[in-house]
Order: structure tokens, then C-alpha cells, then sequence
């Protein structure tokens, strides 16, 4: 097993970080406020360390699991620090009125953290279809990544099988155009055609 770093210690990251320390993985919280960095490890328990939030992560994965808005300036804050890891983006760049997304047309939140961050870094999306809650029930759910590395991929692939979800592979970096308007499609049939927040993404492979 390995070391897997969080930056954030919000919903998301407790969701994920629990699977991470279920399947046996070492779980390193970072978060701007290191109290609830620490807070987040004592409840994940299963050795779960914290580290210092802009110094070099201990895992080679590392999730981003902070708000869109401010993902941007977490990647300057690690800069060269990040250089060489896999970032796994989970954002979705939601409006606040969930009306549509906020970045460039023609772009992802997922790319235009990749151009932030270094060039020896690579940028995985995935995570962001899968909400916090149902994440954190278990239970063998579908994960879609999209990335340009293939090594990047694979090792994404690998990792989230270890958590016991399905990843499913959707293409290259600019797929998360396509799996960030899927997630802002979850909220809205959460808020409107489900009627509840309990629901999952599922593929059938026939």
C-alpha cells in the first residue's frame, strides 16, 4: 500500500480520505488550517498523518480536494513542490446559482489546473461525479477519469480500483469538459428529476 495526500479536509476529502484508510492506504491531510487538517486524521484514524500545507506532499498521488475557486491558488501556493506527482482534480467549476460552469469556453476546470501546475506534474479528473455521502457508504460505484498521461491514467485506474470503485476511462484531459457538465447534470437531477441526493452514475457494459 502507499502514501495518498489530500489537500483539503472539507466533505469531499473525508468521503475519499475514508475509503483511502479502509483499503489500507497511508492518508496524509493537508488543509491551510491545520486544525481541521488534524481533525480529519484523528477521525480517519488508521494512521493517518498530516503534513505541511505548501511543502512537498508524501503521497505521488495527490487529490485535490478544495472548492474550484480555489484550486488555482493551491497549486501556486506547492508550485515546484508538486512537480513529478499526479493530481487528481475533483473540482466541479459550479456557478454559485448552479446555472452553468465558470471556466473558459472551450476549457475544463481540470485544464486550466493542469496549466498551473509543473510540467513534470500530471492532472487525472475524477471523483467529481460522485457525491461526498454516497461516496462515504460503500458500495462498488463507477469513477470516471479523464487524462492525457497514460501512466498518470493507469496508476489513477489502479488506485481507485483499490478503493473499491470501477474506474471507467472517458479519453484525454479535455474529457473533463464533458465530466464536469455530467456533474453539474448530477446536482440538477438531484435538485429536480431524482428528488434526492442519493443517487449514483452507473454504466451498464452489455
Amino acid at each position: 500500500m502507499s502514501t495518498i495526500s489530500i489537500i483539503g479536509s472539507g466533505s469531499m476529502a473525508a468521503a475519499i480520505g475514508g475509503r483511502i484508510a479502509k483499503a489500507g492506504h497511508t492518508v496524509e491531510v493537508v488543509s491551510r488550517e491545520p486544525a481541521k487538517a488534524q481533525a480529519l486524521a484523528d477521525q480517519l484514524t488508521a494512521g493517518a498523518i498530516t503534513g505541511t500545507y505548501g511543502a512537498a506532499p508524501a503521497g505521488d498521488i495527490v487529490i485535490l480536494a478544495v472548492p474550484y475557486s480555489s484550486a488555482a491558488s493551491a497549486v501556486a501556493d506547492y508550485g515546484d513542490a508538486l512537480d513529478g506527482k499526479v493530481i487528481i482534480d475533483i473540482t466541479n467549476p459550479v456557478a454559485p446559482d448552479r446555472s452553468g460552469l465558470v471556466t473558459p469556453s472551450g476549457s475544463s476546470g481540470a485544464q486550466e489546473i493542469a496549466k498551473d501546475a509543473p510540467a513534470g506534474a500530471h492532472v487525472v479528473k475524477a471523483f467529481n461525479t460522485i457525491f461526498g455521502h454516497v461516496l462515504a457508504k460503500g458500495g462498488r460505484l463507477d469513477a470516471f477519469i479523464a487524462a492525457d498521461d497514460p501512466e498518470a491514467k493507469a496508476r489513477v485506474s489502479t488506485f481507485l480500483d483499490s478503493l473499491g470503485l470501477r474506474p471507467l476511462d472517458v479519453g484525454g484531459l479535455h474529457m473533463a469538459q464533458t465530466l464536469e457538465a455530467l456533474g453539474l447534470l448530477m446536482i440538477g437531477l438531484a435538485k429536480n428529476g431524482a428528488g434526492t441526493w442519493d443517487i449514483a452514475m452507473k454504466v451498464d457494459i452489455g
